[in-house]
């Protein structure tokens, strides 16, 4: 934070442009840009927390739907979900699983049944 203080306060009393407010601190351009725009924008010149990953499939309004559809078909396999929320949301069986499980909805293997399902495809 020092550092980042002394680079804002630096450009902050025009002791010269950006490029050599870098090159006197040693820090890229882009970093004195940043942290800049970041004072300007945000209002703190701290470390931003970084969202990292694949944002879920089924949120706020959406996981709400999942969530009502379960509980009216109770039976619905994976696949029977996707084609139902196929208008509303582009996602793999497997986030959907995921949302299932954030929601707390157990799959309960029945081997008899799967054995079956096999043998009839």
């Amino acid at each position: 934070m020092d550092l980042r203080k002394r680079i804002v306060a630096s450009y902050d009393a025009r002791e010269g442009t950006m490029k050599q407010v870098a090159q006197r601190f040693k820090v890229s351009l882009e970093l004195v840009k940043k942290l800049v725009w970041q004072r300007n924008r945000i209002g703190t010149i701290e470390p931003q927390y970084q969202n990292q990953g694949r944002k879920p499939a089924f949120a706020d309004k959406n996981l709400k739907l999942l969530d009502q559809f379960v509980r009216q078909h109770c039976d619905a396999t994976l696949k029977e979900i996707q084609l139902h929320f196929s208008d509303r949301v582009s996602c793999s069986i497997q986030a959907i699983a995921n949302a299932l499980k954030r929601l707390g909805w157990r799959y309960k293997k029945n081997r008899y049944e799967r054995v079956n399902k096999i043998e009839t495809m």
